[in-house]
């Protein structure tokens, strides 16, 4: 199954889609789903936190082009974001920034799951 497809309730026909929920049109506390650990929250935190990379430095110009784009055009996205979940994951809480270690490996997995559902073809999930 893929994971638009995990997001989708089956009651009302109520459907929820990534793009909802990334725009915040869709309130994830507000869900029916029995939400255990604060993934709710802490999806809400995540979403806000790559919503401020684009107002930083990452992005040049008028374009908004990324270094992370010019990285991908020589074909080193998948291998880019592997490789800065390694670095953050391995100086997790070494320099006390714990939170922000956590926040950035989530980042580059959002990203290497975009780039590898861009040159691989797409894995199901079985429920």
């Amino acid at each position: 199954m893929l994971y638009d497809e995990i997001l989708k309730m089956d009651e009302n026909d109520f459907t929820i889609n990534m793009t909802d929920i990334a725009t915040g049109s869709i309130d994830l506390i507000n869900l029916r789903t029995p939400w255990k650990y604060n993934e709710e929250e802490i999806l809400k935190e995540l979403l806000e936190y790559i919503r401020g990379t684009y107002n930083q430095h990452y992005s040049a110009g008028d374009d908004k082009i990324q270094t992370l784009d010019l990285i991908e055009a020589c074909g080193d996205g998948e291998a880019f974001c592997r490789s800065n979940i390694l670095k953050y994951a391995s100086r997790y809480d070494k320099k006390g920034t714990a939170r922000r270690d956590i926040m950035k490996i989530l980042h580059y997995a959002v990203l290497l799951m975009h780039f590898n559902d861009k040159n691989a073809q797409r894995e199901t999930y079985n429920q």
